[in-house]
């Protein structure tokens, strides 16, 4: 990757990166990349750390009128009461 072209690539490229979905050639086409730029890098562990600290806040409960407008709307209305709602049980 040259300079420039390979921030840009990265970039265009960086969920798939960050989510393990890229294939291994793309991967280490990145970590070359990743080896030579440093605003690169800055990027990549500025946003695996946001993940990581996403990942140990607790769930904000969702409103009961809007989760049930959600519900209505993807047409799980025989949900609503049969389960409960991942901020009950802290699933993310």
């Amino acid at each position: 990757m040259a300079h420039q072209s390979g921030c840009k690539d990265l970039l265009a490229n960086l969920s798939l990166y960050i989510d393990h979905d890229a294939s291994a050639s793309l991967c280490e086409e990145i970590e070359r990349h990743l080896a030579d730029c440093t605003d690169c890098r800055v990027v990549v562990d500025t946003l695996r750390r946001t993940i990581s600290l996403y990942h140990t806040l607790p769930q904000p409960p969702m409103p009961e009128h809007l989760r049930e407008r959600l519900y209505h709307t993807l047409q799980l209305d025989e949900f609503l009461t049969d389960h409960p709602t991942a901020a009950s049980t802290g699933e993310r």
